[in-house]
């Protein structure tokens, strides 16, 4: 049997009218994940099982405190957003299991150029990968680490401030942000797939990729016709 967890929500910030960054508590000693984990939540929105449970990928980095982030984003029809936008408030408890998933931050000698290819809330794993690569100082393990994010609109773009300040210090770290509705200065305008179209087999890249199934699938194609094997493709979807 899975162990239950109680998360408490401890701020929530508004990224866009349909984007919001949460901070939580976990009541517990020792909380640990893995970069790229998610967490499920037992959310009161239905009364089945499969209408209650909903997963997100976490999108920090473990700091041996039982703290943790999470990136939620309201669709229309969207029970589970319609709870964390209009029912849940600071202090909130949550009933969550434990963090789980595979789709985790390779160790730099299996990958030592990554490339992170993410639409909306797929930023979050990326997030939390980023950030413990950072931390724990394991450049120049990673020889590169290119984040690819897209999204509608500048204020889509999700802790653009880290991104920026990052790159500005670390030269191993590059990002491209595609912008598919508007253009703006110093991003790409359009979609993902034209940031990752001048590498090439031999420079043994990793492609993560994360977000919605269009984007994944044909990001999948395009690698395939690039000349990649399926064994340097991981993906993720979302929705």
């Amino acid at each position: 049997m899975s162990t239950w967890l109680t998360a408490r929500i401890e701020s929530i910030e508004a990224q866009t009218d349909t984007l919001r960054h949460i901070r939580l508590s976990v009541e517990t000693d020792t909380f640990d994940f893995t970069p790229g984990q998610f967490v499920t939540f037992d959310l009161p929105i239905g009364e089945k099982r499969l209408d209650r449970w909903r997963s997100y990928s976490i999108a920090s980095a473990p700091t041996g405190q039982p703290m943790f982030e999470l990136c939620i984003s309201r669709l229309p029809g969207g029970r589970a957003g319609k709870y964390f936008f209009d029912d849940v408030e600071v202090g909130t408890p949550l009933k969550m299991k434990k963090p789980g998933g595979t789709f985790i931050l390779p160790p730099p000698e299996k990958a030592p150029t990554l490339v992170l290819i993410c639409t909306g809330t797929g930023i979050a794993p990326f997030r939390s990968m980023i950030q413990h690569i950072d931390a724990h100082h394991l450049w120049p393990g990673y020889q590169k680490v290119h984040l690819i994010f897209g999204c509608r609109h500048v204020e889509d773009i999700l802790f653009f401030d880290e991104w920026q300040q990052l790159a500005a210090r670390n030269p191993l770290f590059i990002y491209d942000i595609c912008l598919s509705r508007v253009q703006h200065a110093g991003t790409l305008h359009g979609y993902v797939h034209q940031a990752y179209a001048h590498y090439a087999p031999h420079e043994a890249p990793l492609f993560m990729l994360c977000g919605w199934q269009a984007m994944v699938d044909e990001a999948r194609t395009r690698l395939q016709a690039q000349g990649f094997d399926e064994s340097a493709v991981r993906y993720e979807l979302y929705g």
